[in-house]
Order: C-alpha cells, then structure tokens, then sequence
C-alpha cells in the first residue's frame, strides 16, 4: 500500500541516485516532484540545462509554453499536492552531436518508474509530453498520430507535442491542436484540479 513516508523515502533514494553518473556531463542531479496525494502526472523528457541548474522542472521557455497550453499558472503546476512531475529521465543527458538534447537515459525508468507509480495512488490524468514519453506508454507509432487520438485517451491520458521552439510550425500544420485538443484537455483538467487551470 503507497504511504507518504515510502514515498518520500524513494524520493530521497532517487535524489541521491549515482547510476548514470560517469554518463551524464554536468553529472547527476535528479530532477523530480510527486505526492501521493498528486492527481495529474506530468511526464517528460529529461531536464535541460536551465532545469538542472535550478532544480525546479520545467522552469524554462517549454515549460512556459506548455503551462499556456493547459492555462495553468505557476502556484498550481508546481503544487506538489495536485501535479506529479516524472520525467523520463530525471538528469540531464547531454548534447546530442547534431544538437538538441540528448534522449533521456534508459536506466531511469528500469530502475524508478515502477515504483514511483505504485506510490501515486490517485493519478487521474497523465500527460505524455515528447516522443519518449509518448512511445513509453503507447509504442512506437508517429508522435502525430498519438497526439491526434485525444479522444481516445481523455480523460485518463493525453499525449502532447514537445513544447519547444521547435512545435510552432508543428502546430501550424495541425490546426486542430489548439482548436480541439486543447479546450478538451483543459476541461478534464478543470474537473481534476478543482477549478478553470489559469482562472
């Protein structure tokens, strides 16, 4: 049975974790935030410099944009009591020789994953945000495609783009996005938070 305690003694065990540690160039520091209270789960990626600076997730320009996508302000995103924030991998992973971030390292979800959701008793709703989350959860089909199949997936999962720079054109070409997906989203969302998120 989850309890706070096991959770906040995984946390500390997932802090403090060196596994990737000869791996990782500014070395380790996980980056992570859950309550075994906490109804939605975020799932990313891997952090990013700005984020293993701060040690605050999605504390950067995608982290912004993602926020106005669910019109959620600050204090609620990062309301430990409400939203769950896992990443795929909690350190961040490096360059990747072509640019952009290096893909989160696999060992995190070997060695954490099973045991973090055991310990979120009353997830909702799990936001699938970038292709690894995504194909984590759902296989290996085109980003698009699983992003697109909302109806489906509401209101117990959703799948999302990245929100970098990169989406822009990404939601141009998909209009239905901002004009569908997204008032769905937000809906579930006002029914699991407690109110209209940015209200």
């Amino acid at each position: 049975m989850a309890s706070s305690a096991d959770l906040a003694a995984l946390l500390a065990e997932i802090r403090a974790c060196r596994a990737c540690a000869a791996e990782l160039p500014l070395g380790p520091r996980p980056v992570l935030r859950a309550s075994i209270s906490a109804r939605v789960l975020i799932v990313g990626q891997a952090p990013g410099t700005r984020v293993h600076v701060t040690g605050i997730p999605w504390n950067d320009p995608s982290g912004e944009r993602l926020r106005g996508w669910l019109r959620m302000d600050p204090a609620t995103f990062y309301d430990e009591s409400r939203i769950a924030i896992l990443p795929m991998g909690f350190c961040y992973p490096g360059r990747l020789p072509r640019g952009g971030d290096a893909p989160p390292r696999p060992e995190c979800a070997a060695l954490w994953r099973e045991r973090l959701l055991a310990q979120l008793p009353n997830l909702q709703l799990t936001l699938l945000v970038g292709q690894y989350a995504i194909r984590h959860a759902l296989g290996p089909s085109p980003m698009t495609a699983q992003v697109a199949r909302f109806r489906d997936l509401l209101p117990a999962r959703c799948a999302l783009p990245h929100p970098s720079w990169r989406t822009l054109a990404w939601e141009r070409r998909n209009p239905w996005f901002a004009a569908d997906l997204l008032p769905a989203l937000r809906a579930v969302l006002a029914g699991i938070v407690g109110r209209e998120p940015g209200a």
